[in-house]
């Protein structure tokens, strides 16, 4: 990840205003620190009959970044995906899935970040990941908003999720979709 730059601290407004939203939506939220930089982590957990009585653990990590390439992105998707496992994945499978929105904030995102978070959704055994990317100098947002294969029943839920906590960051700004 780069440095924390942000051009007139919209970076860290949309951070806030993402904590406020996830809190608005029933969330814990908190922030901690991952090696010097202050992440955004937002928890709830729903249950739903109509998802084959399972139990949905979602959480959205969002850290600052000055610059986004697609391989920072990459790699914190998976670092989020890998503490959301430790966290609440451990009866995955068992009536049981994790779900992660790692967002990566910045003033300078490379179009092929919004591209590959845009694409499709990662999955692993019994959990999900739906990188977002957010530029915040251009107002657009890169994150994946379809129906997958693997986890169908969850993709309305992630979809009003991810429209509830990640907006556009302009109005008038493109959204990455497939």
């Amino acid at each position: 990840m780069g440095g924390i730059v942000t051009a007139g601290g919209a970076v860290e407004a949309y951070i806030q205003a993402t904590a406020a939203r996830l809190a608005a939506d029933g969330c814990e939220v908190r922030t901690e620190d991952w090696h010097g930089t202050p992440v955004l982590v937002g928890y709830r957990a729903d249950f739903r009959l109509r998802w084959m009585a399972t139990k949905l653990h979602l959480l959205t990590v969002v850290a600052p970044a000055a610059a986004v390439t697609q391989g920072d992105l990459e790699t914190f998707t998976n670092t989020a995906f890998d503490y959301a496992q430790a966290q609440k994945g451990q009866f995955r499978g068992l009536q049981s899935g994790v779900a992660v929105f790692p967002g990566l904030v910045g003033t300078h995102v490379d179009p092929a970040a919004l591209a590959w978070a845009g694409r499709r959704q990662l999955v692993r055994f019994g959990s999900v990941a739906r990188p977002v990317a957010v530029d915040v100098t251009a107002g657009a947002v890169g994150c994946f908003r379809g129906t997958a294969a693997l986890g169908f029943v969850y993709s309305g839920h992630l979809r009003r999720k991810l429209d509830a906590y990640f907006p556009q960051a302009a109005a008038d700004a493109p959204t990455a979709r497939p």
